[in-house]
């Protein structure tokens, strides 16, 4: 099956941004091409929302919903309360007359499944003497202690999600039904295709169904007269604080506390590992603000708060009228994850450093623009293949930079480079030695003017062709080929003149050799002609004078003849 989250190849641009957005490091950089490594990935969307090219593509579960529909069975949508952010205007009225309109059956709030988990938690807490309860609400929460800190699995609570608790109920209510949970988040569609109960058969984020309903035309009317239904207190659990604001928080020695975002999370989990909490329940969610602000919301959503008060305003003092699952109902046993890393040694981590020219402590400047905390993380994650040395910033400037500077400085050529003034920037050793300056200090932010004529230059400047231009500088008895490029973009002249003296003067020596050659041939041909011509005057005597005695003597054959 496809992976929830991917990446398009042909629009990744080496930003490495998405690497420094995830907190479990859990992309690889080969062959210029950023891609997931689904056994690391949390699915917290955070590489989806920060890639500046939209490279990071969710994957489209809408045909086989339409499948679905198209069974001729009952498909009944789970919808997360987060709706009421995301769509600011419906309610669960006009939610359901849109819905029913794509083929659905019958659409109710998964916020009926939050209650079923909140009432689970509530008896988890009067019942169970735990040193730390860790709501098991959010999936990405859940592959983050699988994944990276199993050691936090005891606490994790044991208890199905709201939507899987939902979807249990469903069924349970429509025996022969299809269920499809539509909210914000990415990781519900892998914990739909994990789950071994089939509770759920398909998860679509909000993003889809706005795609679904812009294909079939149908819009979602406001609302004009919200009424608020008392008995929908667990509405309140996609924000922040929403699952304890549910819940009867009874027992005394406890803490309860509420964290969101992956920084809050990552540290909480961090102390808990190292035997810095106990006696609390802590609510967490990987999103900051929780699922009102989820990654997969439609594409123009953008008021967190404006969310949290929709949500806030539509939920009731009482709880959904629910059917009777409780916490044994909805048990749920979470597994570590094993990740296997290789661990490189000491040696070869020492090895990938310097080959990025960290010989030194001090040049590992712990930039983070290749995404990694430390240029050490970075070699390691080299080593696993996560990685290639290219990602380095500094190196690759260090390696552009002195590649340039060999080019620049061994070059046969005179190089300069002038800024729009004409003013010096930069010269190369052979420019200095076409025209007799031992130091470049010497000329260096001085305009050219003073050391060459500068029409080839404004001649640049107004978008001429300046290539391969010969001429002779007279003050320095140089004869030069000359080029000069005109780059818009960082507004540099950049001139490149080849000394062509020896050159030009062994053409000229040459031409005066043909020249002379030429000459002689000519005085050659010419005396020759005249000799040809005398010759051709004395066999032309000599021939009349025969023709002349042989006429005479045939005529006196004749007459013997006779």
């Amino acid at each position: 099956m496809v992976y929830a989250l991917g990446t398009k190849k042909n629009d990744c641009k080496n930003c490495y941004k998405c690497i420094r957005s995830c907190p479990t490091k859990s992309i690889s950089f080969v062959d210029n091409q950023a891609s997931i490594i689904k056994d690391d990935c949390v699915l917290c969307g955070k590489c989806y929302l920060s890639c500046p090219q939209g490279a990071k593509e969710i994957r489209n579960d809408v045909s086989k919903v339409k499948d679905l529909i198209n069974s001729g069975k009952k498909v009944i949508v789970s919808l997360a309360p987060s709706f009421l952010a995301n769509y600011r205007n419906s309610s669960i009225r006009t939610m359901k007359e849109a819905l029913k309109k794509l083929g659905f059956y019958d659409v109710e709030e998964t916020a009926i499944g939050a209650t079923i988990v909140k009432r689970a938690y509530d008896e988890m807490l009067n019942n169970d003497d735990r040193d730390i309860i860790i709501s098991s609400c959010c999936h990405s929460v859940n592959l983050m202690i699988q994944k990276h800190y199993p050691e936090c699995l005891p606490y994790l609570a044991d208890v199905l999600s709201p939507m899987l608790a939902h979807g249990k109920d469903i069924k349970e209510r429509y025996k022969d039904a299809y269920v499809v949970f539509i909210g914000p988040c990415i990781a519900k569609k892998d914990e739909v295709d994990i789950s071994k109960d089939n509770y759920v058969d398909v998860a679509l984020t909000f993003i889809e169904l706005d795609k679904m309903l812009q294909e079939a035309n149908i819009i979602i009317e406001n609302e004009e007269d919200k009424k608020i239904i008392e008995k929908s207190k667990a509405r309140l659990f996609p924000t922040e604080g929403g699952i304890l604001k549910t819940m009867d928080c009874k027992v005394k020695d406890y803490e309860y506390i509420s964290l969101s975002g992956v920084t809050a999370v990552k540290n909480a989990l961090e102390s808990i590992v190292n035997g810095g909490v106990h006696k609390c329940f802590i609510e967490m969610s990987m999103c900051t603000a929780s699922c009102i602000h989820g990654p997969a919301l439609s594409k123009n959503y953008d008021e967190t708060i404006q969310g949290y008060i929709n949500v806030s305003k539509s939920a009731g003092k009482e709880d959904f009228e629910v059917s009777d699952l409780f916490y044994k109902d909805i048990k749920k046993t979470f597994e570590k994850k094993y990740l296997f890393k290789a661990v490189p040694s000491e040696e070869d981590i020492q090895n990938v450093l310097n080959e990025m020219g960290k010989k030194k402590k001090q040049a590992e400047l712990n930039c983070g623009s290749c995404g990694y905390k430390t240029c050490r993380e970075k070699a390691i994650a080299i080593l696993q293949g996560r990685a290639v040395k290219e990602m380095c910033l500094p190196y690759l400037m260090e390696k552009s930079q002195s590649f340039a500077n060999n080019i620049v400085y061994n070059t046969p050529n005179g190089l300069m480079v002038l800024d729009e003034n004409l003013n010096v920037q930069l010269m190369n050793r052979a420019m200095c030695s076409l025209i007799g300056i031992k130091n470049k200090e010497y000329i260096l932010g001085g305009n050219v003017t003073s050391i060459l004529d500068p029409s080839a230059f404004y001649d640049a400047l107004e978008g001429k062709i300046v290539h391969g231009k010969k001429e002779y500088l007279a003050e320095y008895d140089k004869y030069v080929e000359t080029t000069v490029v005109y780059d818009e973009q960082f507004h540099i002249l950049i001139s490149i003149m080849r000394d062509i003296s020896t050159e030009y003067k062994e053409n000229m020596r040459k031409n005066d050799v043909v020249q002379r050659t030429i000459e002689i041939t000519d005085e050659v041909i010419e005396k020759n002609m005249r000799t040809v011509q005398e010759i051709a005057n004395l066999l032309g005597e000599s021939a009349a004078a025969t023709k002349v005695a042989l006429l005479s003597l045939k005529e006196t054959l004749k007459d013997d003849v006779k």
